[in-house]
């Protein structure tokens, strides 16, 4: 089997390999006609492989479609397919299309939560401002707690942090790491159980934006004193702020003509629909020019989207290609810069346990106790502790930058992939246990089954 898969891989290769003459700058057996090549053979087996995995995790585990596709991103890298049949997986996946691959995952994620954000029921938000503030606050400030006590220990094992790197700014990227919310991930949980409009998931995502916002903004401190200048920092805080602002308060107004003419016409034209489109890819642009990231620009726009008629068409017509074609991209691209493969002793397993029990007692326990001194009754509080603990694709972005500008070795990389899918994976099960199924048998959430399709 192993031959025919060797013999299969030289073939593909080959056959992939054997279009057009060099492109500049590239290896001289790379053409150009293979970016375009590999895309579509790259974008087939992604698609296939994430409905598989989704089913599989649906049938078997219960998990959510998302879950599947994030594990299917892993599979498809150098942690399953890779270690078993390299040279299959360097066939379809060669380091030359990673940039192609790339710009299609953000236009995915980005138009993902530009689709989230105008679900967001801001009435829900003002009505849950106090639980909001407080769980935020609890979901920051703990983890970074956590950080200040194990980050001396881990100092002290080689190859888990840069070489000279201070305790400071060491600290102050585990805590980023450990306050993480995995947004997209969150927000498609609660798309899936119907409780994008609820109370309860309204609080879950504004908590969770703020957190990863806030931990961005922690990384652009971390990579200024790293040697990136005061600049990063100043542009990404300032910027941001000053954008979000703007978005907030002059968007609704400008946006208003649009939904008119939508309400006018009775549904939504080429046209306008290419202004949305033009004004999300400016938002997202805007929010990664400066540091922070291009799901906020999305997800901000989306926030202040007028409700009505023009989200209902922007969903329709969105959302397919979105969901189906453009996500599992992003989940793809951080699947295969991910080793499974790196902790590999009993004594750097240990650590990793360490990292994800107070990872877990961290985020998801102080979530909850915040949720509960805000006034939210147990049940609420547990689903909130659990939803906020999970941390995916999230992670996979920040600890690839951290490992990128050489704060993280490879090992604690690995570790921190590892403690972003369990904890991703838990928390749907979790979420069921805690609030779900007693959710349903009280009632609440049969009421709310239908009010939000999914976007599976």
């Amino acid at each position: 089997m192993e031959g025919w898969f060797d013999s299969f891989s030289k073939t593909l290769g080959g056959v992939l390999g054997a279009h057009g003459p060099a492109a500049p700058g590239a290896p001289a057996s790379y053409a150009p006609g293979d970016f375009s090549i590999h895309f579509f053979l790259q974008l087939a087996v992604i698609l296939v492989a994430c409905r598989v995995v989704g089913w599989l995790g649906k049938k078997l585990l219960g998990q959510p479609q998302v879950v599947g596709e994030m594990i299917a991103g892993v599979v498809l890298g150098p942690s399953l397919l890779g270690l078993v049949f390299p040279g299959l997986q360097g066939a379809i996946f060669p380091k030359e299309t990673r940039n192609v691959l790339y710009a299609g995952a953000q236009l995915g994620v980005g138009l993902y939560m530009f689709l989230v954000g105008t679900t967001l029921r801001l009435d829900h938000f003002r009505s849950k401002a106090k639980s909001a503030s407080m769980v935020s606050f609890a979901g920051i400030a703990a983890p970074f707690g956590i950080a200040v006590v194990i980050t001396p220990w881990l100092l002290t094992v080689p190859g888990l942090f840069a070489p000279g790197i201070s305790t400071g700014n060491a600290t102050l990227f585990l805590g980023a790491c450990i306050a993480l919310t995995a947004f997209p991930m969150l927000a498609r949980i609660i798309n899936e159980r119907g409780l994008a409009d609820s109370s309860l998931g309204t609080l879950s995502l504004t908590a969770g934006a703020f957190d990863d916002a806030c931990s961005w903004c922690v990384l652009a401190i971390v990579l200024a004193t790293f040697g990136g200048g005061a600049g990063v920092a100043i542009l990404a805080i300032g910027g941001g702020l000053t954008w979000a602002a703007f978005v907030i308060l002059a968007g609704p107004r400008l946006l208003a003509p649009l939904a008119r003419i939508v309400e006018r016409e009775g549904e939504m034209s080429n046209f306008v629909l290419a202004v949305v489109l033009a004004a999300f890819c400016t938002s997202a642009f805007l929010m990664d020019a400066v540091g922070i990231h291009a799901i906020f620009g999305g997800f901000i726009l989306g926030a202040v989207m007028p409700r009505g008629l023009l989200t209902q068409e922007i969903k329709r017509k969105v959302e397919p290609l979105a969901v189906v074609l453009l996500l599992p991209m992003f989940f793809t691209y951080s699947g295969l810069n991910t080793r499974m493969d790196m902790v590999n002793s009993p004594s750097l397993l240990l650590i990793a346990l360490g990292i994800l029990i107070a990872s877990v007692i961290a985020k998801g326990g102080a979530c909850y106790l915040a949720a509960r001194l805000s006034g939210e009754d147990n049940r609420t509080a547990l689903g909130i502790g659990a939803l906020m603990n999970s941390r995916g694709l999230m992670e996979l972005i920040i600890i690839n930058i951290g490992l990128q500008k050489g704060i993280i070795g490879p090992t604690l990389f690995s570790m921190l992939v590892l403690m972003a899918i369990v904890t991703t994976v838990m928390a749907t099960p979790l979420f069921e246990l805690f609030y779900g199924r007693k959710g349903r048998e009280s009632g609440e959430l049969a009421a709310l089954d239908g009010a939000v399709a999914s976007p599976a």
